[in-house]
């Protein structure tokens, strides 16, 4: 049994003794048949070093043993776990806490003071239940949009991990895997969470798990309202797919007047018009990323204005890429064509039926170029080109040129596909 260096035996009747701790989820642990080492007056408190009933446990399987660090008195006062200190309802440290409900720690820091407010905080404990805070935090405490963006909800069972073991960062452990502790890369030495102290968690300063979550908090989004006032309306997202416009007025009706409501199920949204631009404002401050409705998170947003805007100015998103010709005055011309090269066939017209005078010069330039042998230039006429159609036949064009004086080209066709009269232009 411990005893106390501040306090003589005389004061022994204010030593704490109790029955079950006061913990937290995550310190407590996953495993619902958790079971406890009781020890009455086995240490002092960490902070009135008033000897009081420690408690020692394991969490959960691969964890490290816990027990709690100050008296019951010492953490009703603060409402915090006895073993992480930290706050029972939001799961933040105490700074952070007291920072966000405006609580000053007037707390004494000598022994005997400290003696002295504590007896008279136990005297104030024993007419209540034993479930309320008590001092300044527990007349504070009251809902807060801070404490509830940064609130953790859930267990955090990574706390309770083993410590790194010391010999095997020098090399030197020889357990293996039997081994109960860590093995895992320490922090870096110059790491500002390698420092905490339980006296500085308690009495909320220079915490530095405390500073890290107010630089998180101060780096939060905000909705900013829009520049125009005749902005009235909010944009609801995230919405359940079975809710109905009643459920949505339930939520928003008590920051002001709602001139309409519009529901838009198939996209899981809506639009809430209030009348007055003050009550539009009050509705965005207090839902945005707090709203709840039916178990999912509601998004809210400033709707945009339905008003005439000025028409801006198209901008032209073409661009020039090497090799490739500018594009065209004319949106039908495809192919770059000049108006010389462009003719358009009369309707009913067939492409043999096309008049010398349709037909541009530029497409016989094939023909002249030094590489093709030019079969209908130059050559003589001759009169035995009608040998091979019948007697009666006569080709005919419709400017009255006689297509079958029309020498066949030189020399053996070397593709099918060159043959004139396969290509149509021979009316048979």
């Amino acid at each position: 049994m411990s005893m106390s260096k501040t306090t003589n035996t005389y004061n022994r009747q204010n030593w704490e003794d109790a029955e079950f701790p006061i913990l937290c989820q995550t310190c407590l642990g996953d495993n619902p048949y958790v079971r406890m080492i009781k020890e009455r007056f086995g240490k002092e408190c960490k902070i009135c070093t008033r000897p009081f009933t420690i408690f020692r446990w394991c969490p959960g399987a691969r964890m490290r043993f816990k027990k709690t660090e100050v008296c019951q008195t010492c953490a009703r006062l603060k409402n915090v776990c006895q073993t992480c200190l930290l706050d029972l309802e939001y799961g933040l440290p105490i700074q952070v806490r007291d920072a966000a409900l405006k609580v000053a720690d007037n707390m004494p820091q000598s022994d005997v003071n400290k003696e002295y407010y504590i007896q008279n905080i136990d005297a104030q404990l024993q007419d209540g239940d034993g479930t309320e805070a008590a001092g300044t935090v527990g007349r504070s405490l009251a809902a807060n949009e801070m404490l509830s963006k940064l609130a953790r909800t859930a267990p955090y069972y990574k706390r309770n991990r083993p410590h790194i073991c010391s010999f095997w960062v020098k090399g030197e452990c020889k357990r293996g895997e039997e081994c109960p502790y860590r093995h895992d890369k320490p922090n870096e030495p110059d790491d500002p969470l390698c420092e905490q102290n339980i006296k500085d968690r308690y009495y909320g300063r220079n915490d530095p798990v405390a500073e890290k979550i107010m630089k998180r908090a101060a780096s939060l989004p905000t909705l900013e309202p829009p520049e125009d006032r005749n902005i009235t309306t909010l944009y609801v997202g995230n919405l359940p797919e079975e809710i109905t416009e009643p459920e949505i007025r339930d939520q928003f009706y008590q920051y002001g007047e709602i001139r309409s409501i519009a529901l838009v199920p198939r996209q899981q949204c809506s639009f809430v018009q209030y009348t007055k631009r003050n009550a539009a404002e009050l509705a965005a401050e207090r839902t945005f990323n707090k709203l709840v409705i039916q178990g999912r998170k509601v998004s809210i947003k400033w709707a945009h204005s339905q008003a005439k805007q000025s028409t801006a100015a198209k901008t032209d998103r073409r661009f020039d890429v090497a090799g490739i010709p500018p594009p065209s005055a004319k949106p039908n011309d495809y192919f770059n064509l000049r108006q010389e090269q462009i003719n358009v066939m009369p309707a009913g017209m067939k492409l043999h039926q096309l008049p010398s005078n349709l037909v541009p010069a530029s497409a016989y330039q094939m023909y002249a170029q030094p590489t093709f042998a030019a079969p209908y230039s130059g050559l003589p006429s001759s009169g035995n080109s009608g040998a091979a159609l019948a007697p009666n036949s006569t080709t005919t064009s419709t400017s009255g040129v006689n297509l079958d004086s029309i020498p066949p080209p030189p020399g053996q066709m070397p593709y099918p596909s060159q043959d004139a009269s396969r290509m149509g232009a021979i009316k048979k």
